[in-house]
């Protein structure tokens, strides 16, 4: 008899999974970065991800769902058996058409939701709008965020700071402070930061600060709401392929070299960070609270 082990046919080796691709020079005007202009194209585990019934059931809600990390989540959770809600800007709509399109195909519910939720009417809306198409709630993921390349603190414009602050740390206070009392024990709530919190680079020094900031968010919430049994921890994502990054304005060179110093030698694709959004929201993280599941290709955190 023969002995089989499976491993040998699925491991691979990271250095070299997902590099097929270089990363050609390319620049989106502004933000938010569009799925169709980005390429290569990012990989949202449209092909790869296998659901095993880990969140049956579950009602999610993603600030930030149409493309980048965010679709890779909806995909992942909706395979998993979770009912999707999400956020996404108005001028998103085909990307977001497209993440609604693979939730459904999933089996699931799926509803989507064109708001920009630093208006803080807009972000109660959604979390009151989502709560009713759900039929309540149980994952908060916190994704949504805005970035651009800062050329020096003498020259940086004051409501670019304000767009950053708003959009990464405000809307997401608002959406849990509205959130959190449809929340029931076992729920969780799930932040993006980033290794920028830890390694911050000047020319993203006001999103740094929010990541930084968000660490201790979900710190402090998790203390606070530990008592209540809903659990709050974050994914610190290191340099990922999204389309934040070609509507960042950084110079072409920043983006043809994106994630090259990484240990792994290459960037992220947004697929790989959905397996710690699945485990952090399913009953295997049952004691994991105030936590941040680093996901950087080996980059210290």
């Amino acid at each position: 008899m023969t002995s089989h082990h499976p491993h040998h046919d699925t491991q691979q080796d990271p250095r070299t999974k997902h590099r097929g691709d270089e990363l050609p020079a390319q620049q989106q005007e502004d933000q938010p970065g569009l799925t169709g202009p980005t390429a290569p194209t990012p990989d949202h585990g449209e092909e790869s991800w296998v659901g095993h019934g880990r969140l049956t059931g579950k009602k999610a809600l993603i600030t930030g769902g149409d493309s980048g990390i965010g679709r890779a989540v909806a995909i992942a959770y909706a395979r998993e058996g979770a009912d999707v809600a999400f956020v996404h800007l108005p001028e998103e709509a085909e990307d977001a058409a497209q993440t609604r399109r693979l939730i459904e195909s999933a089996g699931r519910n799926a509803f989507s939701y064109p708001a920009d939720i630093t208006d803080e009417q807009n972000a109660v809306d959604v979390v009151v709008r989502a709560v009713e198409d759900l039929g309540g709630l149980d994952v908060l993921i916190l994704n949504a965020a805005y970035q651009r390349q800062r050329d020096g603190i003498d020259t940086v414009p004051t409501e670019e700071v304000r767009r950053v602050f708003d959009t990464n740390l405000l809307a997401h206070v608002v959406m849990t402070r509205e959130a959190v009392p449809h929340l029931k024990p076992g729920a969780s709530i799930i932040t993006t930061t980033s290794i920028q919190a830890v390694g911050p680079k000047p020319p993203l020094f006001d999103y740094a600060m929010t990541k930084a900031a968000q660490v201790a968010f979900t710190e402090a919430l998790a203390l606070e709401l530990g008592e209540k049994g809903i659990r709050v921890n974050a994914v610190a994502p290191g340099p990922i392929w999204t389309p934040l990054i070609p509507a960042t304005g950084f110079p072409d060179d920043a983006v043809e070299q994106f994630g090259q110093d990484t240990p792994l030698g290459r960037p992220g694709q947004p697929a790989e960070l959905a397996g710690a959004y699945v485990y952090l929201a399913s009953e295997e993280a049952s004691y994991v609270s105030g936590s941040v599941i680093p996901v950087t290709g080996g980059k210290g955190f």
